[in-house]
């Protein structure tokens, strides 16, 4: 088998079917496998999955959970299952483009020095359907990513690869990339593990070859909402990046990815007022005095002054 589509679900009744066929019905001259996971959904998901697994008994391979067990289990679950080359993962609510499968393929068979491969990706609005922005090429620290990335760049700048648009070769420690211990943001210390057990050279596709979907129960607006999981999130975070310690990547590598992520959830807590998180994290995200950015410095310097903090604040987000 060339290729493994990776797919958790979970209530996702209104989304599943356009991902599932969005990658079901891609033309490619090589065979690949589409495996779901559903995590024991309480809406129709695994109504509509079933629908799809007989119209494509051949190349869906649908699992279904009889109790919740949440999206690391639910992924190790997924990883069990792979038995292609290659492995892709996608969120069950976003949406392949008809040549995504095949470029990325191709391109790992053209570059053997390439381990992992991303695209571009179009974030839309769910309800109305258009594009808010490209994901990578707007991403706030671009400008420091090179078309050759590699698990120090994914430490320092955060994640400039939105999930759905990777794709990396199969390895030997392929189950032992699932953080079981983070709570919210799976997807960085998937990548983070990933790379580190390939040594991998991480290379961009500038094409629009997915879609990621903004919808208001989606894990990001969810984040976006509350404080608690934004606190959570930044956990998460921190543990992705102490994981790339094993695989040599140094220290102080390391403590600066996390004071960058530290940064930005400050910068988070200021632009919604909430000033005790706010110096909380801009305290935490200095307390080495080695600032990501002159931003950061900034901010810092000026963090007990509100006046000047908000006309900062547009330049520092």
């Amino acid at each position: 088998m060339k290729l493994s589509v990776l797919v958790p679900a979970y209530n996702l009744q209104n989304f599943i079917a356009e991902c599932l066929l969005s990658v079901l019905e891609q033309e490619t001259d090589f065979d690949f496998e589409v495996i779901v996971c559903d995590d024991a959904s309480t809406d129709k998901t695994q109504a509509v999955i079933a629908t799809l697994e007989t119209l494509f008994p051949n190349k869906l391979n649908a699992i279904y959970k009889t109790e919740n067990q949440g999206l690391a289990a639910n992924m190790g679950t997924l990883l069990a299952a792979a038995t292609g080359e290659y492995i892709a993962y996608l969120d069950g609510d976003d949406i392949a483009l008809p040549s995504k499968l095949q470029r990325q393929v191709d391109y790992l068979d053209r570059h053997d020095e390439c381990h992992m491969v991303y695209h571009e990706s179009d974030m839309f609005d769910s309800a109305t359907d258009e594009t808010i922005k490209l994901y990578s090429k707007n991403f706030y620290n671009w400008s420091y990513i090179p078309a050759r990335s590699t698990i120090e760049h994914m430490i320092k700048y955060g994640t400039y690869m939105q999930a759905s648009s990777v794709m990396f070769r199969n390895h030997t420690n392929l189950i032992d990339t699932v953080a079981s211990d983070c709570k919210i943001i799976f997807d960085y210390a998937f990548y983070i593990l990933n790379a580190g057990y390939l040594s991998a050279n991480v290379d961009f596709i500038p094409e629009v070859l997915g879609r990621y979907r903004i919808h208001e129960n989606s894990f990001g607006q969810q984040t976006s909402r509350s404080f608690d999981r934004r606190e959570q999130s930044l956990r998460d975070i921190e543990l992705a990046c102490q994981q790339a310690a094993q695989f040599g990547v140094e220290q102080s590598i390391i403590n600066a990815g996390i004071a960058h992520h530290r940064f930005a959830a400050a910068l988070y807590f200021l632009n919604r007022e909430e000033h005790p998180l706010f110096l909380k994290y801009i305290e935490l995200a200095s307390s080495q005095h080695e600032f990501f950015n002159a931003k950061h410095r900034a901010v810092y310097e000026n963090r007990h002054d509100q006046t000047h903090l908000k006309q900062l604040i547009s330049e520092a987000a």
